[in-house]
C-alpha cells in the first residue's frame, strides 16, 4: 500500500499520455499518478464516468483544454472524491457559435480523408510561434496522429456539447490551481483569469513563453506548479 495520493490527469484535444509524460515522472514520489483515456467517448460526461472508473479513493485531478472540461464534469459527477482541481488553458464557458462552426469545418475537413492537414491547421494555436519550426512541434503532430482521426471527431462532438461550468465554480471547496500559458492563443488567460476570479482561493499561474501546451512547452515551471498544488 501506498500513502501517495493519487492524481489523475487528462488529456486535451489530439493529445494522449505524452502531454504529459514530464510532470508524470517528476510526480511519480509525490503521487501516485493516472493519465485518463479520453480517446473512446464522444461526451464530456462519458469522459468524466470512464476517468472516474479509472481510479479508486479520493484522488486530485489536473485538466488541461478539453481535459479541463472533463475535470469540471468530473467535480460535478463525483465531488466528495476530488480533494483538489487544477484546470490548465481550459475555459469554464460553453463554445461560442464561431467556435461551434470551426469545428464542425474541421470534422469536415477530416471525414473528407483529410485528417492530416488538421493539425497544421491547429499548430499555430498550440504551441509558441518560437517553436513551429523545432522538434516539439513535430511531437505535437506525431501525436495527433496516435489519436487519430476516428477519436478526433468523437472529441470534438463532446467538445461542442459540454456544459457551461461558469455557474459551479463558486462551488468548487477544494484547493484549486488555475494555470495557463502567458501566450495562449486558444483559451486565452483572460479565460484562466475568469475561472480563478470564479473559485475561492484558487491560484492563478502564468506560464512565460508558453502557448497552449505549456506542460510540453515549459515542462519545469508546469511541473513546479503542480508540485506546489499538490502541498497546498
Amino acid at each position: 500500500m501506498t500513502d501517495r495520493p493519487t492524481l489523475l490527469l487528462l488529456p486535451g484535444l489530439l493529445c494522449d499520455a505524452r502531454l504529459w509524460r514530464d510532470q508524470a515522472e517528476a510526480l511519480a514520489d509525490q503521487a501516485r499518478i493516472v493519465i485518463a483515456d479520453l480517446t473512446r467517448d464522444d461526451r464530456i460526461g462519458a469522459m468524466a464516468d470512464r476517468a472516474i472508473a479509472e481510479v479508486e479513493g479520493p484522488f486530485a485531478v489536473a485538466g488541461l483544454s478539453m481535459g479541463g472540461y472533463v475535470a469540471f464534469e468530473i467535480l460535478r459527477r463525483a465531488p466528495g472524491r476530488v480533494t483538489r482541481a487544477a484546470f490548465l488553458d481550459t475555459s469554464a464557458r460553453p463554445d461560442t457559435e464561431e467556435q461551434t462552426r470551426r469545428r464542425r469545418g474541421l470534422i469536415s475537413l477530416s471525414r473528407s480523408g483529410q485528417f492530416r492537414g488538421v493539425t497544421p491547421r491547429l499548430l499555430p494555436q498550440l504551441i509558441h510561434p518560437s517553436r513551429l519550426d523545432g522538434p516539439l512541434a513535430g511531437e505535437v503532430m506525431e501525436m495527433a496522429d496516435r489519436v487519430g482521426k476516428d477519436a478526433f471527431l468523437r472529441q470534438q462532438e463532446a467538445i461542442m456539447h459540454r456544459a457551461d461550468s461558469r455557474p459551479d465554480l463558486p462551488g468548487i471547496g477544494v484547493p484549486v490551481l488555475v494555470g495557463v500559458g502567458a501566450e495562449d492563443a486558444l483559451t486565452p488567460p483572460e479565460l484562466a483569469a475568469e475561472i480563478a476570479a470564479g473559485i475561492p482561493g484558487a491560484r492563478l499561474v502564468h506560464f512565460p513563453g508558453a502557448g497552449h501546451l505549456p506542460t510540453m512547452e515549459t515542462p519545469e515551471a508546469a511541473t513546479a506548479a503542480l508540485a506546489e498544488w499538490l502541498l497546498a
